[in-house]
């Protein structure tokens, strides 16, 4: 069978037994070195894919994808712009809210949250709120009783349970006789949610809409409206659309608006972690360079003889060229099996590994999110692969180079 000359003998080499052990370790070590930076950079890359995806999950499902706000005051005129958003065909839902701060007390517990007031039954059709419930549901919440579901860190933090009354202080205030006194009420905790994000479950708090139109003296006014729509990334056309459609009293919102520089700041450490890792893979490209310039000077009297057979500089180029492409080759194929497995099962790996020592490597009040998520995305995987090659074959150019420059005389002066 025909093979070209400089693939078949850079390929002996490489099979060879070589009388330098030295060389072959520096091979070996090459090999791996490639192999550990292509798999660092697969797993860490696909962690930080699904630290995102969760978290705009996350996020998305406790927030709106759109938001219809007054401008500076209450909006009274929510079920116009509701009826409005509803007739765009990219709108799935819509639902008004009351979001104000508060302080939440119980016995000799204190602390601060955000007070969200909602419609139930609207609002299970734009956040899945409702899937989070611990104990107790959305429905428990009745106008006119003051019930409350509270975060499960918040509820922890007051030492709230079901039936419990809990005291919610306003920063609005009340003029009476004796002097300016904080508005007060007493609310019965009548659910638990956990959002499985820190923010959310330490500081939210709902009640019904109409308690907190009583409670923030807001009359029929709200917040806003929160939308839900088909694709949560066409949220900013979208919104353009409907500020468009409505008058100025209207503010209209997105999530990508509201939650931008964090998602902007995940991207950029998302490149940053690329660019550094992939600095593994050049180091380990530079022992390639170190094999091959050692290879050259043991072959050199067989390099001299391959000239004296006709063998052009191109071709003693090319089969150097070989030999180091076929480590790097090797090392980036063993790499993406490696980190392909392992980004697969690192979750599982990671939960082994705290059960094991008793750690926690992801804390929820730091991370946001308690676990190692990862998410697999086959674009990565094929740049990754693709980068760490063609620094390999990079790496061949010079030592291949200084093979094709040797002199048949001098190499066979000594032999």
């Amino acid at each position: 069978m025909f093979r070209p000359l400089p693939l078949y003998i850079g390929l002996r080499y490489t099979r060879a037994k070589r009388r330098n052990h030295f060389i072959s370790f520096i091979s070996l070590i090459s090999m791996f070195g490639i192999a550990l930076g292509v798999m660092a950079l697969i797993t860490v890359l696909s962690v930080m894919n699904g630290f995102e995806q969760e978290l705009r999950t996350r996020i998305l499902g406790m927030t709106a994808h759109a938001t219809i706000n007054g401008y500076l005051r209450p909006l009274t005129e929510w079920r116009e712009a509701q009826a409005y958003a509803l007739k765009n065909p990219e709108v799935v839902a819509a639902a008004p809210f009351i979001q104000q701060e508060g302080m939440l007390t119980l016995g000799q517990q204190v602390s601060g949250t955000v007070l969200r007031g909602i419609l139930p039954e609207e609002e299970r059709q734009v956040a899945d709120i409702h899937e989070k419930m611990r104990t107790g549901s959305l429905e428990a919440l009745k106008p006119g009783e003051f019930g409350i579901i509270l975060g499960i860190d918040l509820a922890r933090r007051l030492g709230a349970s079901m039936g419990d009354k809990v005291t919610v202080v306003t920063p609005t205030a009340n003029v009476t006789p004796a002097g300016i006194l904080p508005r007060l009420k007493r609310f019965t905790v009548v659910g638990v949610f956990e959002a499985g994000m820190y923010e959310y479950d330490s500081a939210l708090a709902l009640i019904h809409l109409a308690d907190a139109q009583v409670l923030f003296r807001m009359g029929e006014g709200v917040t806003g409206v929160r939308l839900k729509l088909n694709d949560l990334f066409r949220a900013p056309f979208v919104s353009r659309q409907l500020a468009q459609g409505l008058n100025d009293v209207f503010l209209v919102s997105d999530w990508t608006m509201q939650h931008a520089n964090f998602f902007r700041a995940v991207r950029t450490e998302k490149t940053v972690m690329f660019v550094i890792l992939t600095l593994i893979v050049a180091v380990a490209a530079f022992n390639i360079v170190s094999t091959l310039v050692m290879t050259v000077t043991d072959k050199e009297s067989d390099i001299a003889i391959l000239r004296t057979l006709g063998a052009t500089p191109a071709t003693i180029m090319r089969i150097f060229m070989v030999q180091g492409t076929l480590i790097g080759f090797i090392g980036t194929l063993l790499g993406v099996v490696g980190g392909v497995a392992l980004a697969l099962n690192v979750n599982g790996i990671v939960s082994t590994i705290e059960q094991l020592f008793h750690v926690q490597f992801m804390p929820a009040n730091v991370y946001y999110i308690n676990e190692l998520p990862s998410q697999l995305e086959l674009f990565d995987v094929l740049r990754i692969g693709g980068v760490a090659f063609v620094i390999s074959m990079l790496a061949t150019l010079y030592p291949a180079w200084r093979a094709s420059r040797t002199q048949p005389a001098e190499a066979l002066r000594y032999e």
